[in-house]
């Protein structure tokens, strides 16, 4: 397995800072990093920011462990759902000259009253138009279990079973199942076969005397993110379960907490490679 860092795991540094797309590459060469983790929405001038991130890979022999396409399949309109379509049909043509088999994609947020049963069709649908240029490029549509839809195993699970093609897979979030209520080691029991790349986070529940910001569960619980081994998830229990089940991908660090983050993403690639050994 490999070491990278998510771009938005630096995003507080990157406002901070006025971090380039280049100056993120630069960091993450810096502290020993094999790979990085790219989203869509950190592009300024796309066209040649491809061809200056595509020199400084080179040149800092750095891989590109995913690329991230920030999609929603669930929208009341078929206008709205195939711009989102096209949205990640372009992440996976960017993703290949990028160099990586991986985009990771949403399924869709929950508005205006929607539930995971109204949106479940709209995100098969666009999962399965999606996949056929994923089947044609090799590269794999990787699932995370964000926000409140389908952020459940049991949906994700769900999703890839009735789009039902072999580039149709998870990045399995080890934080993001504790905002729905679920264990992320049933979580992982449930999804180890289908995992294509994971981000290495984890979460807190907010104390009562602290006035930061958290991420609030489906029941209203107030979580907040936390430097890996300091919150609620058994990643051990993950990293373990990943070696036995012959995982040989990506661990990409996602913090969100509030603390400096490149400390924090530092001391989580220390704390992974440990795991690791």
């Amino acid at each position: 397995m490999k070491i990278s860092v998510s771009m938005y795991s630096l995003a507080a540094t990157l406002n901070k800072e006025n971090w380039s797309i280049i100056d993120f590459l630069y960091y993450a060469k810096s502290i020993g990093l094999d790979g990085v983790e790219l989203l869509d929405f950190y592009w300024c001038n796309q066209e040649q920011e491809i061809k200056e991130v595509l020199a400084a890979l080179k040149k800092y022999r750095l891989h590109v462990s995913a690329y991230d396409v920030t999609n929603n399949f669930v929208k009341g309109s078929t206008e709205e759902r195939a711009e989102e379509v096209a949205k990640v049909e372009a992440g996976i043509q960017i993703a290949k000259r990028l160099g990586t088999r991986i985009v990771r994609v949403f399924c869709g947020d929950l508005h205006d009253n929607f539930t995971y049963e109204d949106g479940r069709d709209w995100i098969v649908e666009g999962l399965r138009s999606c996949a056929r240029m994923a089947e044609q490029e090799q590269i794999y549509l990787a699932i995370e279990n964000h926000g409140l839809l389908a952020g459940r195993s049991e949906q994700v699970e769900e999703i890839i079973h009735q789009v039902n093609s072999p580039y149709v897979k998870s990045t399995f979030d080890t934080g993001n199942f504790l905002l729905v209520h679920e264990e992320p080691q049933h979580a992982f029991d449930r999804l180890k076969n289908v995992i294509a790349h994971v981000h290495f986070k984890d979460f807190r529940e907010k104390l009562p005397n602290e006035s930061v910001n958290g991420f609030r569960s489906t029941h209203g619980v107030e979580l907040i993110g936390a430097i890996p081994g300091d919150g609620q998830v058994d990643l051990a229990y993950i990293v373990n379960g990943l070696k036995s089940s012959a995982y040989d991908g990506w661990l990409s660090i996602e913090y969100e907490g509030d603390e400096d983050a490149k400390m924090a993403n530092e001391e989580a690639v220390k704390r992974l490679r440990q795991l690791l050994i």
